[in-house]
């Protein structure tokens, strides 16, 4: 008979072999392929942590045919937060405009995908059941760094030239990098980016913000222990157009 192919269940954590499984991953992923380094990193244990996990929810993806974690996402409330103290993504940007917009925010960080899972329908998946999630919390604006892979801002130039021009957030949420490491995203004039050549360059995950409507912030921040150029995106859902909500909705149903 014909390989029929993976079948998934997504659910939050609940327990502690969940949540080392989910690190374990992260591990393969960011420290691994993408070369971080940091206080969070265990060699030993081959899994990547930080101190905002226990505050956090975990959104896993289970490739139930083989047993593996090959997908996830770390959600972090705004309740949460406070207990934590802060979001992480408070250590690169400042998020004063989203804390006292009055919405209800989410935030979305150490998303990632095992390399054999990237480009099939596992994303669509994870999607789905996060937006369970914020309907039955009633989100309205999530957010959350979305990396490039390397810290040579000139050689990302298009790309974040392009996201600045075409794709900022508007005045009343737009968060900035923090003074201290700010990277400016204009690094080319609008008339001198090749737009499908920077599009090329852009991460898969980027993209799917930008198809649902997402926008980035003022500024990037370049980390160099997880050798990243980090951009901060923004999801309006109250902004979301049409094809845009019906795209948001189906993924429901994929």
């Amino acid at each position: 008979m014909p390989d029929s192919g993976p079948s998934f269940s997504v659910f939050l954590a609940e327990s502690e072999r969940d949540l080392l499984e989910a690190q374990s991953l992260r591990y393969e992923v960011f420290v691994r392929e993408l070369g971080a380094t940091g206080e969070g990193v265990d060699h030993q244990a081959r899994i990547e942590t930080d101190r905002f996990d226990r505050y956090s929810d975990h959104l896993l993806l289970r490739d139930d045919t083989k047993g593996m974690v090959v997908g996830v996402y770390r959600l972090l409330r705004e309740d949460q937060a406070e207990q934590a103290g802060c979001f992480y993504t408070e250590s690169e940007f400042d998020l004063s405009k989203l804390k006292v917009s009055g919405r209800r925010l989410l935030e979305l960080g150490r998303s990632c995908l095992h390399r054999d899972y990237r480009g099939g329908i596992a994303m669509f998946h994870l999607w789905n059941a996060l937006t369970d999630y914020v309907t039955s919390h009633g989100i309205e604006v999530l957010f959350g760094t979305a990396s490039f892979h390397g810290t040579d801002a000139e050689k990302l130039a298009e790309p974040l030239s392009m996201l600045y021009h075409n794709h900022l957030t508007p005045e009343g949420l737009r968060v900035h990098a923090l003074s201290e490491h700010y990277q400016t995203m204009s690094l080319r004039c609008p008339e001198d980016i090749d737009r499908k050549s920077a599009m090329k360059q852009v991460p898969a995950l980027i993209k799917a913000y930008l198809r649902l409507g997402g926008t980035v912030g003022d500024g990037a921040y370049v980390d160099h222990a997880f050798n990243t150029t980090d951009v901060c995106l923004i999801l309006d859902t109250r902004a979301i157009n049409a094809r845009q909500q019906r795209m948001y909705s189906g993924l429901r149903q994929t």
